[in-house]
């Protein structure tokens, strides 16, 4: 049970001079979850072009995947309002509500459809052309770390217990030695089959923090039957949920155990938690580079990016 919120109050407190890592981040989410209600996204549209960059674009496939629904990035969505007549609504998801989420909004107003935006920013600059939002609660974050914002999205959809999953952390995944995680630079996390979807967010995952520093490769239990493993290296095979019998050395395996039932926000904070041990595990390439890229970032995006995302 979550009896204390030891990790939120590092969230909010911390510094750019002692940034946390990612696991820390997904434990303070938890606890932020577990004493906030995430709000209900009910939309009329019967199809809606989903659209969001990154991991919001992954965010939407998942929180709308019982819809007939047709999904884009910031480089395919007009071209989907161009060519698909049937599309009735646009929902944009963006965690800042800002970047690219103004410009998906005017671009999307002249074919006169009406806009949803879903956000974790009540101030976001889309805010203002769209014609309903939804405002998620989040905690104060490091730039891209995003375990707050769309993890409240996906949790609000899939009603998953914030409190089962942080137990779960505490009890099961903390037992296990990831003291490991510090003696390789290339990692292959396998994930169950109906999981597929995740692949890419983890894999931006390991693009953010690690750059081209860290090896690394995502893949369902199914696919790593085809041609992923022609050419051995010495890479921890991390096995989520799913028992790896024959990819690897034995030495070179570790098991994470899902919970029973598990669905997407589960996975997703079991995922980014281990990610974060190997964030602990490694050189502070990410909080080192911090500050020069969200400059370089606000110069291309011509608005303020900030490090630390209140």
């Amino acid at each position: 049970m979550i009896h204390q919120v030891d990790n939120y109050k590092i969230m909010q407190s911390f510094s750019l001079e002692n940034i946390p890592d990612l696991n820390t981040a997904v434990l303070g989410s938890l606890e932020l979850f577990h004493k906030v209600r995430l709000p209900d996204i009910n939309i009329n549209y019967n199809r809606p072009l989903v659209v969001g960059s990154g991991n919001a674009e992954i965010t939407g496939r998942i929180v709308f995947r019982d819809k007939d629904a047709v999904f884009a990035s910031e480089s395919s969505f007009e071209e989907k309002l161009k060519s698909i007549k049937e599309i009735d609504g646009v929902v944009i998801i963006s965690a800042s509500g800002g970047k690219h989420a103004p410009i998906i909004a005017r671009r999307s107003i002249k074919y006169k459809k009406p806009i949803i935006l879903i956000t974790n920013n009540s101030k976001a600059e889309a805010k203002k052309l769209v014609d309903n939002c939804f405002v998620y609660p989040k905690q104060r974050e490091p730039y891209t770390y995003n375990t707050s914002s769309y993890l409240g999205m996906i949790l609000g959809k899939t009603k998953e217990n914030p409190e089962v999953i942080y137990d779960f952390i505490q009890s099961e995944i903390n037992k296990i030695n990831l003291n490991i995680l510090g003696n390789y630079d290339k990692y292959f996390l396998i994930i169950p089959a109906e999981f597929e979807i995740l692949k890419r967010m983890f894999q931006i995952k390991f693009i953010e923090l690690f750059g081209r520093r860290i090896a690394r490769d995502v893949e369902t239990i199914e696919y790593m039957k085809h041609a992923s493993t022609v050419v051995p290296s010495n890479e921890l095979f991390i096995s989520f949920g799913v028992d790896n019998k024959f990819w690897g050395k034995k030495e070179n395996r570790t098991y994470i155990p899902l919970p029973k039932n598990s669905d997407y926000g589960t996975v997703i904070a079991i995922g980014y938690y281990v990610i974060g041990k190997i964030q602990k595990s490694q050189h502070p390439w990410f909080k080192e580079n911090l500050v020069n890229y969200v400059k370089n970032a606000s110069k291309i995006f011509n608005s303020k990016v900030e490090a630390i995302v209140e």
